[in-house]
C-alpha cells in the first residue's frame, strides 16, 4: 500500500507539472514597426510612400517538407491591432492637427520630433507672437494624444505591460517618417535636422 500511495504522488506531482505550463508573450517587435508606420502615415497623409516590404519571416508560399515533421512556432506573423475605435478617433484628431498647424511648424523649425514620441517645442520665435499660446496648446493637445494612442494600442492588443516598447516603437518611427527638414531629437538628447 506505500509503494501505491507513493506511485499516486509521483503522478500527481507530474500532472501537476505538466499543467504549470509558462506561457511568454514576446513583444513583437518587426509587427508593432509595420503598424506605426501605418499610422503614422496616415497621419501624415503620406501616400507616396510604398507599403512596407513583407518581414524576412514570412511564411513562404510553396510546399516546406518540415512543416510536416515538426510543427513550426512561427506559422503566422503577429499582428498588432491599430483599427480599435478609440485608436481611429485619437488619428483622425492627430491627423487633423498635422494639417492644420503641426506640418508648418515642423516645417519651420518651431517643433520637433523628441525620442520619447511626443513633440516638443524647440524656437517659439518661429511662429508669430499671436500663434504662441496656440502653439502651447496645440503641442500639448497632440502629446496627449500620443500618449493616449500607445496606451491604446497596447490595451487594444491585450497587452497593457507593452505600453513602453509600443512608445519606444512609435518613437524611432516618428523620427523614421520624418519629412527632409525637421528636427528630432538623438537618444543623447542632442537635437539635428533630417
Amino acid at each position: 500500500m506505500n509503494i501505491r500511495m507513493m506511485n499516486l504522488c509521483a503522478i500527481a506531482a507530474v500532472l501537476t507539472l505538466a499543467a504549470c505550463v509558462t506561457i511568454n508573450v514576446y513583444f513583437p517587435e518587426a509587427a508593432a514597426e509595420r503598424a506605426a508606420d501605418r499610422f503614422i502615415q496616415d497621419v501624415l497623409g503620406d501616400n507616396a510612400r510604398s507599403e512596407p516590404e513583407p518581414p524576412s519571416d514570412a511564411p513562404a508560399t510553396g510546399f516546406r517538407w518540415s512543416g510536416l515533421l515538426v510543427a513550426s512556432a512561427h506559422a503566422q506573423a503577429p499582428n498588432i491591432n491599430i483599427d480599435s475605435p478609440q485608436i481611429q478617433s485619437i488619428k483622425q484628431r492627430m491627423a487633423e492637427r498635422h494639417r492644420q498647424h503641426l506640418s508648418e511648424w515642423l516645417n519651420a523649425g518651431a517643433i520637433g520630433l523628441d525620442k520619447d514620441g511626443l513633440i516638443a517645442i524647440l524656437d517659439r520665435q518661429a511662429v508669430s507672437l499671436a500663434e504662441r499660446r496656440n502653439l502651447e496648446r496645440v503641442v500639448g493637445e497632440e502629446n496627449s494624444d500620443r500618449r493616449a494612442v500607445y496606451r491604446e494600442i497596447a490595451v487594444a492588443n491585450g497587452h497593457p505591460e507593452w505600453e513602453e516598447e509600443i512608445r519606444e516603437t512609435f518613437a524611432r518611427q516618428w523620427i523614421a517618417n520624418a519629412r527632409s527638414g525637421w528636427h528630432y531629437q538623438q537618444s543623447d538628447g542632442s537635437w539635428t535636422q533630417k
